[in-house]
């Protein structure tokens, strides 16, 4: 592997023994819950919205490392951000994931989630990684149907 392969399993690694904003804020405004039913990841996301912004995420989850540290990257680059923001983060994401040539729109800094851009090699494991974020777009829609990957 080289080094920067070592940093982005690092920071998986890390996330996933040390997940951030693990468990859902107490006076959540919105939330929703997601499941991955080809390989049985679950996770809720819970928000506090004031004032156009997420004061507070969290989330709660079990699932493979992939799924758990995306989940715990997501509470990192959203709290503090504007709903806006957030929907553009997700959209960023999702593209890096997802889209033919992995190229994130201008304007949007992923940050530590790009460590998760290796997943693209794996199509099985995209759903894994992008689940907490189909569950973060959720709660900020207000939907009240789990969301489920297939």
């Amino acid at each position: 592997m080289n080094d920067l392969s070592d940093l982005y399993q690092e920071i998986i690694m890390d996330h996933r023994r040390n997940p951030r904003n693990e468990g859902l804020p107490a006076e959540h405004t919105h939330t929703a819950e997601g499941f991955n039913p080809f390989c049985g990841d679950k996770v809720s996301v819970g928000l506090k919205i004031k004032d156009g912004s997420i004061t507070e995420v969290g989330f709660t989850g079990e699932g493979c490392a992939i799924s758990l540290a995306s989940a715990s990257l997501m509470t990192e680059a959203v709290s503090g951000k504007s709903v806006d923001e957030a929907i553009s983060s997700f959209q960023g994401f999702r593209a890096l994931l997802t889209d033919g040539d992995g190229d994130v729109p201008d304007g949007i800094d992923l940050g530590d989630l790009e460590a998760l851009a290796g997943v693209r090699a794996y199509p099985t494991r995209i759903k894994c990684a992008i689940l907490s974020w189909h569950t973060l777009k959720s709660a900020l829609d207000n939907k009240s149907a789990p969301v489920t990957t297939e």
